[in-house]
């Protein structure tokens, strides 16, 4: 049985529900569990989850709001190529199961004869840009963003890729966990060959698998691609050639794309591993790539094909990488398919969906008061880089700058994506997602030679989550994050402060992070720095680089401080922002109270709550390696022991678990 309090959630009249609290942990100790403590004893996750919490739970009200629109779409007639038709046709086929488990893998067919005609490996390289087309994983990722050293511009962009697993480290590490996972890979590229009728499925298993760790081998890890600086490599096309060799054909590979013209520039994010990857080619037979290029075909549409291959999928990535001991119920994998899974996925049709959930869902008062909180959240930035005493005056100016172009979109787009192109079929669930990759990959490519389409979100409104674009520099709020536990139209403004207000300062400190101060304010590579100050800056991001690298969430696995800084700084900062504008909302007012918590007290337990989150131990594994955020509990504990404001709340003193010498306290922004 999953028992779960609702999140912390305060009432109509904003008072709380203080249920998940554990009282016999000392909020001075331990922010984290005294907030959350009993909803973390007494609550379970869910079956078919890797991780549960207020993120989860509030994706989930989303999905199901979700299921409905689309549920109550699909009952009505509407013109054929309407998005309403494509919303609900697309769902009827993913519904569709029987229908699925008829076809077996026969849809992949025709692919799967393109590749088996490969005579050489100039084809094979040729294959990889088709690839990229039809939404297909091959050692070239390849897509169209902006140029990071002339944000005016789209640019094709370079990136190491190829692998199954989801980092590098699990190919090269000898431990007994990362043994078991190749182990599980090699049994699930045997299963999908066995499933579509192709021979020597464990001979097969084991090529590709050996190639992929070359791929591995030469992939940088994850520390190194978060630097802006070292993942900026513009080449001429020549230059390009160069880089690789003369035997690879990188026009070839552009038209199998479908880029009209050769790009004239290409930034090659990763530039090591593509001149080692020249190598690995001519080392690897034509049979063991065409094995290679089946392999990742079937195991790309591997979630629309029959039941078999979705089973086979569920076991390695769901249930052996991330723990999770139950499939999501088909209704679920479909909602995602329409409408997007999270941050970066829109799904086949997110937006469609989007305009339909932003009328049922998001109410222009909220938008209004939005805004409003932005505005003081920049106004406390703002006061706070005046305040600094690291950093130098002229710096200060170029960095209020950068701050004044900041721009913010809050809710959902002014103007929806177009899905006019994209033909959807009730019957026809594996081409729907076939052309849907298709129409998405051109969507993208069509960037090349046009302005900045500054209007474009990198996420569906019914996305709980947000962000920050460095090129763009912009932060942006979808309508699905603006519920509690982050914002409430009846919360005091305490919690909607440390709750959604710490999400704004957040999003706003990205842009002056380890990483993000590497652009101007028009979102170009361009360090504004002195040498001075950024010597000052290096010196407190390393201070954080080791408080977190202290963490350790399960026995012998540390958080990685470097590969989490840009997010440690963005929390930290974020909340200290957070809390200087609650300070220019009150405007002198006095301090309300909730349940005998004060206005400064309600603040930091609305951040705390934000971080009510369980881990499955498989999962947690997987995050260290991968995910650039810190575990929630050292979210939720991490950034207060540096906030002089948390001290005098709770009256933190020496002794304390969260104590800190005022000395060893960081303060960044």
């Amino acid at each position: 049985m999953c028992m779960s309090y609702a999140t912390f959630a305060q009432t109509d009249d904003g008072s709380l529900d203080t249920a998940a609290f554990d009282k016999n942990v000392r909020i001075q100790d331990d922010l984290f569990l005294h907030v959350n403590g009993s909803w973390l004893k007494f609550t379970e996750i869910p079956e078919d989850k890797s991780n549960y919490g207020s993120f989860v739970q509030l994706a989930d009200n989303s999905q199901l709001r979700i299921r409905q629109i689309i549920e109550e779409t699909a009952e009505a007639q509407h013109p054929q190529g309407s998005n309403a038709q494509k919303i609900a046709d697309f769902y009827q086929s993913y519904m569709n199961e029987k229908l699925a488990n008829e076809k077996g893998y026969t849809p992949l067919n025709d692919e799967l004869a393109k590749i088996r005609s490969l005579k050489s490996k100039a084809d094979i390289w040729q294959h990889f840009g088709h690839f990229s087309k039809i939404g297909v994983k091959s050692p070239v990722g390849f897509f169209v963003s902006q140029d990071a050293g002339n944000a005016t511009e789209y640019i094709c962009q370079l990136m190491q890729s190829g692998i199954s697993l989801p980092d590098r480290d699990y190919y090269l590490k000898d431990d007994e966990d990362s043994e078991k996972v190749r182990a599980a890979l090699k049994q699930y590229i045997g299963t999908l060959f066995d499933l579509a009728g192709i021979e020597n499925g464990e001979a097969a298993a084991n090529d590709i698998v050996a190639l992929e760790t070359k791929l591995a081998g030469i992939s940088w890890e994850r520390v190194k691609l978060r630097d802006a600086q070292k993942r900026y490599n513009k080449k001429t096309f020549d230059e390009l050639s160069k880089l690789t060799g003369q035997e690879i054909d990188w026009n070839a590979f552009f038209v199998a794309a479908d880029v009209d013209n050769p790009p004239t520039d290409v930034n090659v994010n990763t530039p090591s591993f593509f001149e080692s990857l020249s190598t690995i080619i001519d080392e690897t037979s034509r049979d063991t790539w065409i094995q290679y290029l089946q392999y990742r075909l079937i195991d790309s549409y591997a979630s629309v094909l029959s039941q078999p291959f979705v089973d086979a999928a569920f076991e390695l990535y769901e249930k052996t990488i991330a723990g999770i001991p139950v499939q999501q119920p088909r209704w679920k994998r479909a909602v995602n398919a329409v409408a997007g899974a999270g941050a970066g996925d829109f799904g086949a049709l997110g937006e469609a969906v989007g305009e339909l959930y932003v009328e049922e869902h998001f109410k222009p008062e909220a938008k209004a008061r939005m805004e409003k909180l932005v505005q003081n959240l920049l106004t406390a930035f703002g006061q706070s880089i005046d305040d600094l005493t690291w950093m130098t005056d002229e710096t200060k100016i170029k960095a209020r700058e950068k701050l004044s172009k900041i721009g913010t979109k809050i809710g959902y787009p002014d103007v929806w994506r177009d899905y006019s192109e994209l033909e959807v079929l009730p019957d026809d669930l594996f081409g729907n997602v076939y052309r849907s990759n298709i129409v998405e990959h051109y969507r993208n490519i069509r960037h090349l030679g046009q302005p900045i389409d500054r209007q474009e979100w990198g996420m569906t409104p019914q996305t709980v989550n947000a962000y920050y674009s460095p090129t763009k520099n912009e932060i942006v709020f979808p309508a699905a994050i603006l519920q509690a536990p982050f914002f409430s139209m009846n919360a005091p403004d305490a919690l909607n402060y440390g709750g959604i207000g710490a999400v704004i300062g957040h999003e706003i400190s990205h842009a002056f992070d380890d990483q993000g101060s590497r652009y101007d304010g028009d979102g170009n590579l361009n360090n504004w720095w002195s040498p001075e100050d950024q010597k000052a800056f290096s010196t407190l991001t390393q201070q954080l680089i080791d408080q977190y690298a202290k963490y350790e969430p399960l026995d012998g696995k540390q958080v990685n401080g470097s590969l989490t800084l840009g997010e440690n700084i963005a929390d930290l900062s974020g909340l200290t922002i957070a809390h200087k504008a609650l300070s220019i909302a009150s405007d002198g007012k006095p301090a309300e109270k909730v349940a005998g918590w004060n206005s400064d007290q309600l603040f930091f337990v609305g951040w705390s709550r934000v971080w009510q989150r369980k881990y499955r131990d498989k999962e947690m594994v997987k995050r260290l390696l991968t995910d650039p955020h810190s575990p929630s509990q050292y979210r939720a504990n991490g950034p207060v022991t540096n906030i002089d404001a948390f001290y005098k709340a709770f009256d933190v003193k020496p002794g304390d678990g969260l104590y800190k010498p005022e000395t060893e306290r960081i303060n960044i922004w």
